[in-house]
């Protein structure tokens, strides 16, 4: 609607909210707006191939529209083609395209329109598609102009790379996987027996592929940025330890008397499992049984129909995603009795038919029917979804409210995509079709999304993943099971709870399992360590510059602060600012350039917080009063704690200094923060003498 603003219903501030869901708009934001303006600027410069690093949920596909309409509406495309790696996305692309660009141009997918896709100016298809039968070559070089990759580091992996690379002209990769983790592998000293060594090969090729050797994308909106800027959520992380898994996680592992047949006969030795073992050698339907419960329990309800929150289970395996299905189902049914017939959580695994469609339908809020006990609210009927991979890199359901890991993750990129799932924000209003009931909804926005981490994974990530060296992690192992067998035999690290042998190499424990430990924790602005991969990576940059690195060490600090300003920030094959470097370092205060490069440097281990710091300046502010004019704080607790919080107001609140400079004191009896019985509790001498010493002692701008 290119004259929105034009309408009654926009030019009406009140009724612009209900004008704007109701025409369906969609505004571009300003970060989707640099993005575009990046590939204009790479194009001036000469470029041709661009990578936008986009976290999940931040409209990598909104952002994709804007520049295909760019491009076709410039002339410097005729066609433009769209390769996914997998059906649903193919779907999921197509339908966003068609919304958002059905009255300037047609979309299409391949593979329904073999013989007319001529008549689009859009054509979405899966890699696979154009591979089978090297299809790919039924096109000419130059029928697409554009060639858009989403998910870039899967859908020109391997074979597909022929495909992308047989189309001549722009190239845009799309990707929400950072890269800064792996900037340290050494690709001439391949280590084939860490795992992470074909996603390190892949990422890096990826960033070659589209033009950015130096590592750098063409444009990168962080989780971090979408956060602090509140278009994402961090989670809720749920830390949750059984017995068991505690065991699996010591250094020592799972400890059992394993009986295995050989020549000589029996011969009994303790073998000891870890995480990696877990429904793979290691089998607990306790465990697994505990799992599911502590999800239910625990797990975030839909603000709406009050019914377990929509939710996806990540397994290890497919034979494990229908253990925990029926699992789910059998506790669903005890727990909500005649409200679910079996169909409470259901299993999407590659092995199930229509599991592809069941992920769109899962988004649509139609999987196995809808409206669970309210007519007039569409929701799924299956409330939990139980994958492998199926549902991680690209799926979007912005009304996810719980994701669980069921299984250790060792990957930092899969685990991005896993924790990426619920990120997004929601109106769960938007479902509701009951005018007089949204009113009555106390808690209609998306605000929080729960992270079950069953085998300490946050914790990994955070404190021991290494994320510049290659690390000896467990291999992934295919082919046949050891053979053997073993018993539970309790002791130290053992079994304590019994358990047993099937002959098949696998052993069972049979004996209960309970919480060691559980604890919540609220990710804030900071984020976790793989999202704050940033902040690092300019510490790493900072310190191998030579000219820096002198001016430091000499002291200079000034002379450092312009040569990074003028040198290093801002730059065509960097990103670095000043703004990013304060948003990256997750501290609710403003931060100067001079004192992250004072913790890069090791002069000071962290940053203080925001009260930290006014605490060490009221302190101050003490000491300075007490030699000045005799005053000791001893003696008037109650009037140190009233200048104390007067001291922190005026020192913060930009609104509140201009009411005591301007001494419009009446404005304190509606004022929020800090009203006028706050006022009257600071003794008459320090009502102003605290302003003086603020404005002449307390650097403010770090408090901005």
């Amino acid at each position: 609607m290119p004259a929105y603003d034009a309408e009654a219903g926009w030019k009406d501030e009140a009724q612009r909210p209900d004008f704007v869901q109701k025409q369906r708009l969609r505004f571009m934001r300003a970060y989707q707006q640099r993005a575009a303006q990046a590939i204009q600027l790479a194009v001036k410069g000469g470029a041709s191939r661009f990578l936008f690093e986009m976290a999940t949920g931040t409209g990598k596909t909104l952002t994709a529209a804007a520049v295909i309409k760019l491009f076709l509406r410039t002339g410097n495309a005729r066609r433009v083609l769209f390769l996914v790696d997998r059906l649903e996305l193919e779907d999921q692309a197509n339908k966003a395209f068609v919304f958002l660009l059905k009255n300037d141009y047609k979309s299409t997918i391949y593979k329904e329109n073999r013989d007319d896709w001529r008549k689009a100016e859009i054509v979405v298809t899966t890699v696979q598609s154009l591979l089978y039968g090297n299809k790919y070559k039924q096109f000419a070089p130059t029928d697409f102009d554009l060639v858009i990759s989403d998910e870039a580091h899967r859908s020109i992996g391997g074979n597909a790379r022929a495909v992308f690379e047989y189309f001549v002209g722009y190239k845009l990769g799309l990707t929400a996987t950072p890269k800064d983790y792996i900037k340290q592998f050494n690709l001439a000293k391949p280590t084939s027996k860490d795992p992470r060594e074909a996603e390190r090969r892949l990422l890096l090729d990826t960033y070659r592929t589209f033009g950015c050797e130096s590592g750098e994308p063409t444009f990168r909106y962080s989780l971090l940025d979408g956060v602090r800027e509140g278009f994402l959520i961090n989670p809720l992380v749920v830390d949750a330890r059984t017995e068991v898994t505690t065991q699996l996680l010591s250094d020592e592992g799972y400890a059992a008397v394993v009986v295995s047949d050989t020549e000589q006969g029996e011969q009994t030795s303790e073998q000891r499992f870890k995480q990696k073992s877990f429904e793979k050698k290691f089998f607990s339907k306790p465990t697994n049984e505990l799992f599911c419960k502590t999800l239910l329990q625990h797990g975030l309800r839909d603000p709406i129909s009050a019914e377990f929150g929509k939710t996806i289970v990540f397994a290890v395996s497919q034979a494990h995603a229908a253990k925990l299905t029926q699992i789910l189902n059998e506790q669903a049914d005890a727990m909500f009795p005649g409200r679910y017939q079996s169909d409470f959580a259901v299993q999407v695994t590659s092995s199930i038919p229509d599991a592809q469609q069941f992920t769109i339908n899962f988004t649509n809020n139609n999987l196995l029917g809808s409206a669970n006990g309210l007519p007039t609210y569409k929701t799924s009927k299956a409330r939990v979804c139980v994958t492998v991979g199926m549902m991680t890199t690209g799926y979007d359901c912005p009304d996810l409210l719980n994701l669980a890991l069921m299984r250790p993750v060792f990957s930092p990129s899969e685990f991005v995509q896993i924790k990426g799932r619920g990120t997004r924000k929601h109106d769960f209003r938007e479902q509701l079709q009951d005018e007089a009931l949204k009113n009555q909804v106390s808690a209609p926005h998306k605000a929080a999304y729960k992270l079950f981490d069953f085998f300490a994974t946050c914790e990994y990530f955070e404190e021991t993943f290494n994320y510049d060296e290659v690390l000896k992690l467990p291999r992934v192992t295919a082919g046949k099971p050891d053979t053997g067998g073993g018993t539970g035999t309790g002791g130290e690290g053992g079994d304590t709870g019994g358990g047993g042998d099937t002959g098949d190499g696998h052993y069972h424990h049979t004996g209960a399992d309970a919480i060691t430990a559980q604890e919540e924790t609220q990710i804030g602005f900071q984020g976790m360590r793989v999202d704050r991969m940033f902040f690092e990576k300019f510490e790493d940059t900072v310190k191998a510059d030579p000219v820096v690195a002198k001016q430091v060490s000499d002291g200079q600090w000034d002379q450092a602060i312009d040569y990074i300003s003028t040198e290093l920030f801002d730059k065509p094959n960097e990103y670095f600012n000043l703004d990013k470097l304060r948003r990256a370092a997750g501290v609710d205060r403003r931060l100067g350039l001079r004192e992250i490069l004072e913790k890069a440097f090791g002069f000071i281990t962290g940053f203080k917080s925001k009260d930290e710091l006014l605490e060490e300046e009221f302190e101050k502010f003490l000491l300075d009063q007490q030699n000045a004019t005799g005053f000791h704080a001893d003696s008037t607790a109650s009037a140190v704690q009233a200048m104390k919080y007067y001291f922190k107001a005026y020192a913060t609140d930009h609104n509140l200094r201009q009411i005591i400079e301007t001494k419009t004191l009446t404005s304190l009896n509606v004022y929020p923060s800090f009203g006028m019985s706050d006022f009257k509790a600071v003794p008459p001498a320090w009502r102003t003498r605290i302003p003086e010493y603020v404005k002449d002692y307390v650097p403010l701008n770090q408090f901005m």
